[in-house]
């Protein structure tokens, strides 16, 4: 007999039915309910392949709610964070990098060139001379 242990503990679900945890398991039922109340509420407007295309729209947002884990929050947890963080203090943010060697050296380049320009100043007015 082999039991499976996951290495990190808080990965550990219970499985409730079918292997599938609990959560698992009523979105899954919930996408099958969704699924044929779409296909009966349009099959008389609809072809079946049309239909069969909608029933599986409309089912894949309740089978991903059940499955769908990011940065182990549930779907309902990730999209509150997403809307606190876009919506609710939306700010926004610039970065403007500072080159301290620059900005100490930033006087003598500007005399440098100034020298440079007083140069050829004095060189073009003797040229003219």
């Amino acid at each position: 007999m082999e039991v499976k242990i996951n290495k990190e503990i808080r990965d550990y679900t219970e499985s409730v039915y079918f292997g599938l945890s609990l959560r698992q398991f009523i979105f899954s039922i919930a996408a099958c309910v969704i699924a044929v109340i779409l296909y009966f509420a349009f099959k008389p407007y609809l072809g079946i392949e049309t239909l069969s295309w909608l029933c599986i729209l409309g089912a894949a947002p309740f089978a991903a709610i059940g499955f769908i884990k990011y940065n182990g929050m549930n779907a309902e947890e990730f999209v509150l964070a997403y809307i606190r963080s876009e919506f609710m203090t939306s700010k926004e943010l610039t970065y403007k990098p500072t080159n301290y060697y620059y900005e100490l050296l930033k006087d003598k380049i500007g005399d440098d060139k100034k020298d440079e320009n007083n140069k050829k100043s004095i060189q073009a007015r003797q040229r003219k001379v």
